[in-house]
């Protein structure tokens, strides 16, 4: 009860406690619900087949979604006729697909929405207009594209544009066009679809697939179809994963920050509370239950709203991850009644671990502090403190000194270990720092004539646990969010450095609408094209980024193109495989055909493919294959048609833009990041500041009594706000630099290049601005109705 009348008495003490939680509960709900929610859905163009049998998955790659390797065409001609041969199977039908994108439309990298006619029979759509396509130059497609049979229509292929007549529609995704007509542009064969009697039972059917299958494919029915899904959608997903996963973990650790940084301050404000309680004869553990009890009230109002809000926000939430791209097109979330009550039961252990350091302070005041009228801080550390203060920071230093040797993986984790350990022990130090540090920045101050500048010197200095409560927040929000913005846009700057400086040409041709270039465009660029591709080799048959390259290739890049049966291979590659120079490897292309092929260079990782071969192998074994770039190195040429879908830049736009989806994703990242760090600790900040105010009521009186004016207090009062905001922005620069320094040396070593440090100060200026709004608007406003009450008293 006392808890309880405590916390509805002193509801500011406690109100950036009860938001961190509400929204550390709402987070930790919402990116549950959206983690554990269905993955990819069937293919709608496959949906049709009760029973799927895919190709044997290869050896995977962390990191990376590529699809299974493909049958060799005898094999996957043997399986079909044998799986159309089952009882109830009434078609064994080829899944085969190929670049198509009609003009003005938009298109991922890596997919193929072209498809032979006798596939749509696998689709759980079918036509809505006119007529299958019965010669080379009829297409169906869907409707959404707003044309109709007998329109003429340009669809691109990886030869070039071409010219269609539109023979039918569907209400589904996909252009089909004739076998005969396909079979100049498809790829190998990685699925195969049975097409059931009415009264065939799928799982009888599915059984005896299995045994002719045997360990040569999977067979999948049901929601399992859903493997076949693009790997695109995988793929978003799981970066979509990361992102919630990031967000949950960070939720948790500012709120567990910012419970501890108010409760820890609302104690040291009623250290003369908690001594008339010891000196009536509550035992220390009596006032420990006290703060715990408050704590659990917190906990539990705080996490029901903020579950409550999770459940709510999810489905909106999910619809803002479908349009930023960090979860598939379709995607739904899965509302399962067991993860509130899980995030429930998680924040008010969070609360409770928040208040630990704070009640077993407040159950060592003596009963003597209840005689205490000064509000001077005589020790404010303990050596407990000094200790874990200092073991702390000096981890935090040697993970700044690892950041600058480590590896690319590594660099990222010792940067992000160097912040939080040197955030935390830093604010551990805080009480200990804050008065030399105040007192040596604010002596100009002292020196100017009136009393304010004293006044807000000598309070700061005075009051070390309120300035140092005040700084923490802020140096946490400052040092978070310079270190991952500024991180990320030295690592792009320097990827883009990196780049840049391995071409060498006159300009760039780039995909411009579409996924990449086609044959026409190419031929339009007197150069080289870097043709892409995915090849399988090594123990496992382990997908490889490939390239096919022109002769030109050594202009550029300054590596002799492969020719004939020949190989490039990059040292990773080489290291993992034993592929060693003049050594003689198995590749499985992406028509499912195997060669073997001779090792006659082993270059760096720096290159942007992991295999290089003959341009004209890549066109042979995949005829839908699409150039990344191409780049000029003759004269300039006129501008390029806009049919092409092409558009030439420079060496360095193009370098800056290459991976142009993935550092929008980045950014987003960064922002969301950024968002839950600066927006969790600027209500500690406004929280812990709205305390302070209004713990001060009979400071403002005595001010008030001494003759100051109401402009006069409020302005000592915003003055010194300002200063520790200030102080803390400082500090927290200091923590994120000696990270970004090791990064920038440590891309520098492993590029060997120059790489300069781009500190992202838009974003810093942002972060400190909103932390000097919040915290002078949460000193001001309580401040003058404390005043104006005064006034009419």
């Amino acid at each position: 009860m006392i808890s309880l009348a405590t916390a509805r008495e002193r509801w500011t003490s406690f109100l950036g406690s009860f938001v961190a939680v509400v929204l550390g509960v709402a987070v930790l709900t919402m990116s549950a619900l959206l983690l554990l929610s269905d993955g990819p859905q069937v293919p709608r163009r496959l949906a049709g087949a009760p029973v799927l049998v895919q190709s044997p998955a290869g050896e995977p790659t962390g990191g990376v979604f590529t699809q299974n390797p493909p049958w060799a065409p005898e094999r996957a001609e043997r399986l079909r006729r044998e799986l159309g041969r089952l009882p109830g199977v009434e078609a064994a039908v080829a899944d085969r697909s190929f670049y198509a994108q009609a003009a003005g439309t938009d298109q991922r990298v890596g997919e193929r929405q072209g498809h032979p006619w006798s596939t749509a029979v696998l689709a759980a759509y079918g036509l809505d207009a006119g007529r299958a396509p019965a010669t080379a130059g009829e297409i169906v497609l869907d409707e959404s594209f707003g044309h109709g049979p007998g329109e003429r229509v340009t669809v691109l292929t990886a030869r070039g544009p071409q010219r269609f007549t539109v023979s039918g529609t569907t209400d589904g995704p996909g252009y089909y066009v004739t076998d005969r007509r396909a079979a100049e542009l498809v790829g190998g064969i990685r699925a195969i679809g049975l097409v059931l009697g009415p009264d065939a039972d799928p799982e009888r059917v599915a059984d005896a697939a299995r045994r002719v299958v045997g360990g040569d494919g999977t067979v999948l029915t049901g929601d399992a179809r859903d493997a076949l899904a693009p790997k695109q959608d995988e793929m978003t997903r799981w970066i979509g994963g990361q992102v919630l996963t990031a967000m949950a973990l960070l939720s948790a650790f500012v709120t567990v920050f910012n419970v501890s940084s108010t409760f820890a301050f609302a104690v040291a404000q009623r250290r003369r509370e908690f001594g008339l309680l010891r000196t009536i004869g509550a035992t220390p553990r009596q006032v420990k239950r006290l703060v715990y009890g408050e704590a659990l009230l917190v906990g539990v109002v705080g996490a029901a709203a903020g579950a409550v809000a999770g459940v709510t926000l999810a489905p909106a939430m999910t619809g803002l991850l479908i349009d930023s791209g960090f979860q598939p097109t379709g995607f739904e979330v899965s509302i399962r009644w067991w993860v509130p009550a899980a995030a429930w039961a998680l924040g008010v252990a969070t609360a409770l671990a928040g208040a630990g350091a704070a009640s077993r302070r407040a159950s060592r005041v003596k009963p003597l502090e209840a005689m205490r009228e000064a509000a001077v801080d005589t020790r404010p550390m303990t050596r407990r403190r000094w200790g874990a203060g200092l073991v702390t920071t000096g981890l935090g230093a040697l993970c700044s000194v690892g950041t600058a040797f480590a590896g690319a993986d590594a660099m990222v984790l010792l940067a992000l270990g160097a912040a939080m350990s040197l955030t935390a022990g830093l604010t551990l130090l805080l009480p200990a720092l804050t008065g030399p540090v105040i007192g040596t920045l604010t002596r100009p101050l002292a020196r100017r004539s009136g009393a304010t500048g004293v006044l807000v010197r000598e309070n700061m200095i005075t009051a070390v646990r309120r300035t140092s409560a005040t700084i923490a927040p802020v140096l946490a929000t400052v040092a978070f969010a310079v270190l991952i913005t500024s991180a990320v846009q030295t690592t792009q700057s320097a990827d883009t450095t990196r780049q840049a400086a391995a071409v060498r040409a006159e300009a760039a041709v780039v995909p411009h609408g579409t996924p990449g270039l086609s044959d026409t465009a190419v031929a339009e660029v007197e150069g080289t094209a870097l043709l892409s591709t995915t090849v399988y080799g090594g123990e496992g048959a382990v997908a490889l980024s490939a390239a096919g390259v022109a002769p030109g290739f050594e202009q550029v890049y300054g590596t002799r193109a492969p020719r004939g049966n020949t190989v490039v291979v990059t040292r990773s590659v080489a290291a993992a495989h034993g592929w060693g120079k003049g050594r003689t490897v198995p590749l499985t292309f992406e028509d499912g055909r195997s060669g073997r092929l001779r090792v006659t260079a082993v270059v760096d990782d720096t290159m942007p493919y992991q295999v290089l071969l003959p341009r004209e192998a890549v066109r042979a074994h995949d005829p839908s294959a699409l150039a990344d770039v191409a780049y000029r190195t003759g004269a300039g040429t006129a501008p390029l048609p806009a049919r092409l879908g092409a558009r030439e830049v420079s060496v360095a736009a193009h370098a800056a833009s290459a991976d142009a989806e993935d550092d929008r994703l980045v950014r987003l990242f960064t922002l969301i990041l950024v968002a839950v760090t600066a927006g969790y600790t600027m209500i500690a900040v406004a929280s812990l500041v709205l305390t302070a105010t209004a713990g001060r009521v009979r400071d403002l009186r005595v001010l008030r009594l001494s003759g100051a004016t109401q402009r006069q207090v409020l302005l000592t009062l915003v003055t010194e706000t300002c200063c520790v905001v200030a102080l803390g922005a400082a500090l927290g620069l200091a923590v994120a630099a000696p990270a970004l320094f090791g990064i920038a040396h440590g891309l520098r070593r492993e590029l060997g290049l120059p790489v300069e440090l781009s500190v992202a100060w838009p974003w810093v200026a942002g972060v400190v601005a909103g932390c000097l709004l919040l915290a002078t608007t949460a000193t001001a406003l309580p401040a003058r109705a404390v005043l104006n009450r005064m006034g009419r008293t």
